[in-house]
């Protein structure tokens, strides 16, 4: 016994210097939450073996010092958005009313757009209808089309887009599609990827996963780019929850149908969404769009709405989503209204939630009844009782995956884009987002969103206070592995 003690005393002693340099390096780690470091620190002294290898796979938010090196570079040497074509075109300042002009402040402060005017933005009807709206778009396109999707199938819809990008690339227009390695992998690793390639379309893979194994020795593998982004010749562009799909969504059939938003804008809202889109492009290809984007914004002595993009992720300053979410709400003074598939905040964003409804404010939160992620129902569900009792009202939608990410401010003021409120969405994701102020396209949102309340049932106080102990015992259990995860 003695003897066999000393002979695996090296291995015991190893395991003890690996556990201390690791629970060293999570106390080190910048911007991490005090309780995602304690879940971590936790997790690793409990379970030696298993949690080093779960901090591995999951526990750093990193894509890797090459690439972190190579986006900042690309961002870093991107010109400067070129001003309007027409000097005397109206300031957006004046468009904004000064109670709102803060939020666009910190909008500029994330990503470094202003809010531009003279732009117009019309909210599709739905799902099949962005489809076909963008081929129509793709198909009248003269110079260049950028496509980039988080989910790409080579589904119906999906190869609507497929062909009228073949099209294009055929009669000369450039043609470039992003997609992302993990989300997309049916659509990229099938033979209608190659017959883009073959027409002429350029194509690139966000975020290549690679080989699995060796992946987590070069940043976590589940840091994905989340953007919806569509450029069209400059001055048109797409915005909203979409991927390029079909709303059935047959790989996850049982939850469908998925129900997005997507804004359809013409204007110089266009180049905002260009520069992220070659911000990301430039990343994994090696092509300089700096000409593309130097061509000054078109513009117009209309007002119009105002509107400035909003991109986020990994590489982006830490917490920025969860500042945009929580300063909307504080600057609600009648309703805010949230539609969200999926709801596991930190926090700060909990917080700023039910301080809302408790100012008086009607704070509607909109979610699916049936989640695809088994754990983010289970996480969402344990926020209730709180956020009930401070007097949000929370609805669950019946329709199918309501997958839209909206948010609209007193009637004025809306926020759309790929952003979730959950811990991907504000760590881990790349996302884009557009803030919108103009009263008409708000109220057209608005009543996008009363739709899906007549679709949704109320959860109530009372029937969450009659779960039972192990219910909220489960769903407890599962909201303690949002910091971890």
């Amino acid at each position: 016994m003695i003897a066999t003690l000393q002979n695996s005393f090296p291995t015991i002693a190893l395991l003890l210097l690996v556990q201390l340099v690791v629970m060293a390096r999570i106390l080190l780690r910048p911007h991490r939450d005090p309780s995602s470091r304690i879940a971590w620190l936790v997790v690793v002294s409990v379970l030696p073996l298993v949690g080093l290898f779960l901090y591995l796979m999951l526990g750093e938010v990193t894509i890797g010092r090459r690439r972190v090196a190579r986006m900042r570079a690309v961002i870093a040497h991107l010109l400067p958005l070129p001003g309007p074509i027409d000097s005397n075109a109206a300031s957006p300042e004046l468009a904004i009313p000064t109670r709102y002009r803060h939020l666009f402040a910190l909008g500029h402060s994330i990503s470094g757009f202003q809010p531009t005017n003279g732009n117009t933005a019309q909210l599709l009807p739905n799902s099949n209808a962005v489809i076909d709206a963008l081929a129509l778009d793709i198909d009248a396109a003269t110079d260049h089309v950028h496509v980039q999707f988080y989910i790409w199938l080579p589904d119906r819809n999906g190869l609507k887009i497929v062909e009228a990008l073949k099209r294009a690339a055929s009669r000369g227009v450039i043609c470039r599609a992003l997609a992302d390695d993990l989300g997309s992998r049916t659509m990229i690793r099938c033979a209608h990827w190659q017959a883009m390639r073959a027409a002429g379309v350029r194509l690139a893979a966000c975020l290549p996963i690679g080989n699995p194994l060796l992946r987590p020795f070069r940043g976590r593998i589940d840091l994905r780019n989340h953007r919806k982004i569509v450029v069209i010749d400059g001055h048109i562009t797409y915005c909203g929850s979409q991927n390029c799909a079909d709303p059935e969504f047959l790989v996850k059939a049982k939850f469908g149908p998925w129900v997005d938003t997507m804004v359809r804008c013409e204007g110089p809202i266009a180049q905002q969404n260009q520069f992220l889109f070659a911000s990301d492009w430039m990343a994994h290809v090696h092509e300089n769009l700096d000409e593309l984007l130097s061509a000054p914004a078109p513009s117009s002595k209309l007002i119009g709405v105002s509107a400035q993009v909003i991109g986020t992720g990994p590489t982006v300053r830490y917490s920025a989503m969860p500042e945009i979410f929580e300063t909307l709400l504080f600057s609600a003074r009648r309703e805010i209204i949230i539609t969200t598939p999926y709801y596991v905040p930190n926090e700060s964003l909990q917080s700023a939630l039910c301080t809302t409804a408790c100012r008086g404010v009607d704070t509607i939160l909109i979610v699916p009844a049936r989640n695809d992620s088994w754990i983010v129902g289970a996480a969402s569900r344990s926020y209730y009782a709180d956020l009930l009792t401070a007097g949000v009202r929370i609805y669950e939608y019946e329709g199918g995956l309501l997958h839209a990410k909206t948010l609209t401010l007193d009637g004025e003021v809306m926020l759309m884009g790929s952003a979730n409120m959950d811990r991907r969405s504000f760590d881990l994701n790349y996302e884009n987002n557009i803030l919108f102020y103009d009263p008409a396209l708000t109220a057209s949102v608005r009543m996008r969103q009363s739709d899906y309340l007549a679709h949704s049932r109320q959860v109530r106080q009372e029937s969450v206070e009659t779960w039972r102990m192990s219910r909220r015992l489960w769903f407890n259990l599962i909201a303690t592995l949002g910091p971890v995860l």
